[in-house]
This record gives C-alpha cells, sequence and structure tokens, in this order.
C-alpha cells in the first residue's frame, strides 16, 4: 500500500465486527458496510462492485430431493443457516419483478460465517446462501448447483462510510480520495 509507505508514522487498526457497530459511539473513523446498511445520514464511498447472493447445494444433496423452484420451497429441505452478532438467525432474502421475500429456513447447522456454510453444502450436507463470488469456483467445477438465480438481483456492494459532521486526518482524508478515484 503506497499510501502507508509514505505516511510510516500512521497507526491503522482494523477490528472485524460482523454485526452493525456504531462507529461514531466506537469512535472509529470509518467502517466497511454493503450500502444498503449505510445509514442515509453517513458519507459513502463505493469501495466494491454491486454484489448477488447464491442458494447453492452439492449435487449429492439432490439425489433424494427435489430443487427448490421458488423461495417458499426453502421450508422443506435442510438450509444451512446463518447465526447474527445479535443473536438471531438470518433471513434469507429475495427479490423478483418488483416483489421482495424474506424466508426464515430452518435447518440441522447453524454457523456465524458464510465460509463455514459453504463448506458444509460443498459436503452435502444441505443448501446454503452465499455471496455468488465464494461459491463461483465451486459453481465452474459443478461441485455445487445453483439454485433460484432469477430470484437473487444484485444489490449494493462494499462501501467505506464515515459521519458527515466528524473533522478528518490528513491520512484519512488521502484514504477516502485514493478509494474514491480507484473505482
Amino acid at each position: 500500500m503506497k499510501l502507508l509507505r509514505a505516511y510510516s508514522d500512521i497507526k491503522v487498526e482494523i477490528i472485524i465486527d460482523y454485526g452493525l457497530t456504531d462507529i461514531v459511539a466506537h469512535r472509529y473513523d470509518a467502517g466497511v458496510r454493503s450500502g444498503e446498511q449505510v445509514a442515509k445520514d453517513m458519507i459513502a464511498v463505493r469501495i466494491g462492485p454491486d454484489m448477488r447472493m447464491a442458494v447453492v447445494g452439492a449435487p449429492s444433496y439432490f439425489k433424494t430431493r427435489p430443487e427448490p423452484k421458488k423461495p417458499r420451497d426453502l421450508v422443506q429441505h435442510n438450509c444451512i443457516t446463518l447465526r447474527l452478532p445479535g443473536g438471531g438467525l438470518y433471513a434469507w432474502e429475495f427479490e423478483k419483478d418488483g416483489r421482495e421475500l424474506r424466508v426464515h429456513v430452518d435447518g440441522q447447522l447453524t454457523y456465524n460465517t458464510t465460509a463455514q456454510m459453504l463448506n458444509a453444502a460443498l459436503a452435502g450436507l444441505g443448501l446454503a446462501y452465499v455471496p455468488e463470488g465464494m461459491a463461483q469456483p465451486y459453481l465452474a467445477k459443478g461441485r455445487l448447483k445453483r439454485l433460484l438465480e432469477d430470484w437473487c438481483l444484485p444489490y449494493s456492494g462494499y462501501h467505506l462510510w464515515y459521519p458527515s459532521r466528524r473533522q478528518s486526518s490528513a491520512a484519512f482524508a488521502l484514504l477516502v480520495d485514493a478509494l474514491r478515484h480507484r473505482n
């Protein structure tokens, strides 16, 4: 990172927290979230492309089960669920023809990261709802099958976000400027 080498006296602390942390209350300079999760009173700088989710399962999973044809069919399947930082389970989100659906799936396995969910799906243990890019190499090799693709529309990718009312350091301003001109 050329920016960090040019300012060798800069300290950077990176915190990975999957919750919706209040960066102002915790006195962080910025956060990274999906564009849809950034509060309207914050400044957001896109740092990644739009993303899509994918419902995936191993071919072995479907040897004794029919493929779901619509999101509501998922309640009849062993879905690998995601535990959110607050303790609840993530409801899978779908959209088609302007109609939005949130499906509360159930299954035998619950994880708190999508990497674990993907590995369980690869092992044929159920269906997973993971970022498309994460599943793509396995889809290309036939190790996973994609389902309900027409219900998984793109959404706003990752954004660096920060409060509009805070005075930023020169280093932070350079970082934001570099990210802004990268996209």
